[in-house]
């Protein structure tokens, strides 16, 4: 699972004991030689299914770690690109790595639950943060996002199909599932990281609570499963234009 350059088992040992921010601090330097990253054939689908959607001025990543999300957005983006995370230690490793050439880049300190900016988007991509963030929560985030999008923007994000009870995956994340509950039982401060805590109706649910029309939208290049669904969508969510008979005082 990963490569000899990546983190030792006693590395990943200290980052499960740590809090989230903390633990992000200390992968960050071997953090893209993990299986954590999201792979470059998930970022190449999305910034491809994106294109036809703009054109967009100023894009933001959503919880950005070492910033694989940029190269999307700086893809799709003419004007700025903004990356958001609460790890310094992730934040120094994208600075170092960002893209030149293309729209101004910057990285910013802050909390998705409480993001730093006004309506100052049109884009808002993420790539597997939600994991991070407990199910009550996901009414603040979404909130956030819709907040810092300006009429019209776009809030958009990769999910994959869950594995089947009968492949090796469903039983290896939901083993990595209830190992992360023990460990939050029986110790402070507790990492926040479930993968299956999150399903894709409440996630859409709670996008349309929060003002945003969805659509979902196949990734072509990871085919379909055997029932014929996608193994893989691209979530767009879509802040409304605000309605012309309605003048402000």
């Amino acid at each position: 699972m990963f490569s000899p350059e990546g983190p030792s088992l006693r590395e990943l040992a200290v980052q499960a004991l740590s809090s989230v921010e903390r633990g992000y601090d200390l992968l960050a330097p071997k953090f893209d030689r993990t299986p954590f990253r999201t792979p470059d054939s998930i970022l190449e689908a999305v910034a491809k299914a994106l294109t036809p959607l703009g054109p967009f001025a100023d894009g933001l990543d959503l919880c950005c770690g070492t910033g694989a999300g940029t190269e999307v957005l700086s893809q799709v983006c003419r004007h700025s690109v903004t990356g958001v995370d609460f790890s310094a230690g992730m934040l120094e490793v994208a600075r170092r790595q960002a893209p030149s050439g293309g729209p101004d880049v910057a990285y910013v300190r802050g909390d998705a639950r409480a993001l730093p900016f006004g309506s100052a988007f049109d884009l808002v991509v993420s790539f597997g943060a939600f994991g991070h963030f407990l199910p009550r929560e996901l009414p603040g985030l979404f909130g956030q996002v819709y907040a810092v999008l300006r009429p019209g923007g776009t809030f958009a994000f990769p999910v994959l199909a869950p594995p089947r009870p009968t492949s090796p995956g469903f039983w290896l994340l939901l083993g990595f599932d209830a190992v992360m509950r023990v460990r939050n039982a029986l110790w402070r401060p507790p990492f926040v990281m479930y993968y299956r805590a999150l399903r894709l109706g409440s996630v859409l649910g709670e996008l349309e609570r929060a003002g945003f029309s969805v659509d979902l939208r196949p990734l072509p290049e990871f085919g379909r499963r055997d029932d014929g669904s996608p193994r893989a969508r691209l979530v767009v969510a879509r802040r409304g234009q605000p309605d012309a008979g309605i003048v402000n005082s």
